[in-house]
């Protein structure tokens, strides 16, 4: 009786560390797309800045 109880026990605590791993992943997973996001959006502001500052360095020059 005592082992089936113990059994149960650790089995227990086995399928809460479990779920516990599965949740973190799923979390990572969704920061991950976040910063993926948040990259995106810095490239594109990169790039417009970019073509702006050609823009200016262009008419610089031909003055």
């Amino acid at each position: 009786m005592a082992e089936e109880m113990l059994i149960r026990i650790v089995l227990s605590v086995i399928v809460a560390v479990l779920f516990g791993i599965v949740y973190c992943m799923r979390v990572l997973v969704l920061m991950e797309r976040r910063v993926e996001r948040i990259e995106g959006h810095v490239e594109r502001m990169v790039g417009h800045l970019v073509k702006d500052e050609q823009k200016l360095l262009h008419k610089l020059k031909k003055r």
